[in-house]
């Protein structure tokens, strides 16, 4: 699907900026709960999860991090970053903390907030505690008052890509030569939903985690990005969402 953008200059009445979250927010589901990230209470528990996927740092500007403590220490330096707010996510059903995001680029002024530093551990990725994560984390933002939410890859991430457009964000194109991330070029894809999206977006979250959508052995029967299709007005050219 090719993207068609109208130019919007619709008034907004009565714009109230959005409160910025802070390290006092819990978000919880049926499935994952996420804690503000401090390293003294998750940092080890996290590194423990991590060990042995270094993987999962390739398309982070960090990482993989060689002991405990130097993943300690760089959890401590986002902790005290005024312009992040990192959260924990603990999996429910496994009693683990398993994953980290963030909001960032958060701009109430703007109605603009974005989900980024996503690193799941393997025994995260593709359960419905790693959907469920994001879409708290999409809710808080649009039921905060955000107009917009974002996100952004590295553009030779497919998965990552694949994830967004998954969740319902509609893909809106590539910032060439972006930056240099381990020394190496990065072409940035962007992603995003918005608030009038919203609506539909968390209805189609509702009918996946509902557990009518999953047969005994967990086998999902109705694929979340069928759900949200209808709802993305661009698709990622890169291919289809998972």
């Amino acid at each position: 699907m090719t993207a068609i953008y109208s130019v919007n200059a619709a008034p907004v009445p009565n714009w109230t900026p959005p409160t910025v979250p802070d390290d006092t927010l819990v978000l919880k589901g049926r499935h994952a709960r996420l804690e503000p990230l401090f390293a003294d209470t998750h940092a080890a528990l996290l590194y423990r999860a991590y060990v042995g996927h270094d993987t999962v740092w390739d398309f982070l500007p960090y990482g993989p991090f060689s002991s405990s403590s130097q993943y300690h220490r760089w959890v401590r330096d986002m902790e005290q970053d005024p312009s992040l707010q990192f959260y924990a996510v603990f999996n429910i059903e496994t009693a683990c903390y398993e994953g980290v995001a963030s909001f960032l680029r958060i701009a109430p002024e703007a109605g603009s907030i974005e989900v980024g530093h996503i690193n799941f551990s393997p025994g995260l990725q593709k359960t419905r505690a790693a959907t469920e994560a994001l879409y708290l984390m999409m809710g808080w933002a649009f039921e905060a008052g955000y107009r917009r939410f974002e996100w952004k890859c590295d553009a030779l991430n497919a998965g990552s890509r694949r994830a967004a457009q998954r969740l319902g964000l509609s893909y809106e194109g590539i910032f060439r030569q972006a930056t240099v991330v381990k020394g190496r070029n990065r072409d940035t894809a962007w992603f995003a939903a918005i608030d009038a999206e919203w609506s539909s977006l968390k209805e189609a979250f509702g009918a996946w985690l509902a557990d009518s959508n999953f047969d005994a052995d967990g086998a999902q029967q109705e694929r979340l990005s069928d759900l949200t299709r209808l709802v993305r007005v661009a698709d990622d050219p890169m291919g289809a969402a998972e």
